[in-house]
């Protein structure tokens, strides 16, 4: 395996590809050689792409869509999408691309260097670039999402959007700063949200902005759920606040000037099991007889997105 992440270096984040590719060549995880050798089988793109869409086009159509579709979905579970590579339509658990069009007129990161935490494949890397970005690094500790993205790189190479295999906690506190940090998905999932915000300030270039999506609950007092056990069927969720507590946690980590660019309630439109994702998905999160409420009896999934600017 080449390294992939030679160009990150070449923009002057040697420090972070070297990292990511020390994380990632070793890799003990049982299916790595499996997923390598379906991503050797997959064509060498010469750069086509075309990011303007809901479904990004990464490379020309293959000559053998059906080996072509086979090896791909050796990397099953596709989450984030949707996507066309080579051709192939693939149809994401997500439609992240909703998502997207949700926050994306109230962002401006046009020349932006963009830090992705819990980017996942890559996905909305790609739409960063086509609105504008220079660079985006995402990280994620999932590494079939990281195949995924070798995967994109196969059939696409050239494109400065990263996925490293880490943590927000294997960055170090040299990274170096970032026009934008994007975190989205993750505060849900830290046992202390404040220094998660903090970390996020660190990382970002004064005068630079955060992009923050997280579940709430809803409502206007000073609430925060604490699930025990799971919630959606969710493992390690642990705590869930009203926009009010969200601001004060803000506040706390030193951010006031905050921007709400979307509340939504996620519908089982929006996520939901497909032929490129297998397993269970909201629909088995949520209460049959409620939707409003999940599995667990709590209330469902309700997401947020703000803009801090620093």
């Amino acid at each position: 395996m080449n390294n992939p992440y030679q160009q990150l270096a070449l923009e002057g984040w040697s420090q972070l590809a070297e990292l990511g590719w020390l994380r990632l060549k070793d890799n003990p995880h049982g299916d790595f050689s499996g997923w390598l050798e379906s991503i050797a089988k997959l064509p060498t793109g010469d750069g086509f792409n075309d990011l303007e869409h809901g479904a990004p086009k990464l490379g020309r159509p293959a000559e053998d869509l059906s080996e072509l579709r086979a090896q791909l979905f050796k990397l099953h579970p596709w989450r984030k999408g949707p996507l066309e590579m080579g051709g192939v339509r693939i149809d994401t658990e997500w439609r992240s691309d909703w998502k997207w069009d949700r926050i994306k007129p109230g962002l401006n990161i046009n020349g932006h260097n963009i830090l992705d935490i819990g980017s996942g494949n890559g996905y909305f890397g790609l739409r960063m670039l086509a609105a504008g970005a220079r660079l985006v690094v995402g990280v994620d500790p999932t590494m079939v999402f990281v195949m995924q993205w070798l995967a994109m790189q196969k059939l696409c190479p050239g494109l400065n959007n990263f996925v490293l295999p880490l943590g927000i906690e294997d960055l170090p506190a040299d990274t170096g700063c970032f026009d934008t940090v994007f975190s989205m998905g993750v505060l849900y999932h830290r046992r202390e949200p404040v220094e998660h915000l903090e970390q996020l300030k660190a990382l970002s270039c004064p005068g630079g902005q955060i992009v923050l999506e997280t579940l709430i609950l809803d409502g206007e007092d000073a609430s925060v759920l604490k699930p025990t056990g799971r919630y959606a069927r969710m493992r390690n969720v642990h705590a869930i606040p009203t926009l009010s507590v969200l601001h004060e946690w803000l506040a706390q980590a030193g951010m006031r000037d905050v921007k709400v660019l979307d509340v939504s309630r996620t519908t089982v439109e929006e996520q939901r099991s497909t032929e490129w994702m297998t397993f269970e998905s909201l629909q088995e999160c949520l209460d049959p007889g409620n939707p409003l409420k999940s599995i667990e009896g709590y209330p469902a999934p309700v997401r947020a997105a703000l803009l801090i600017n620093l």
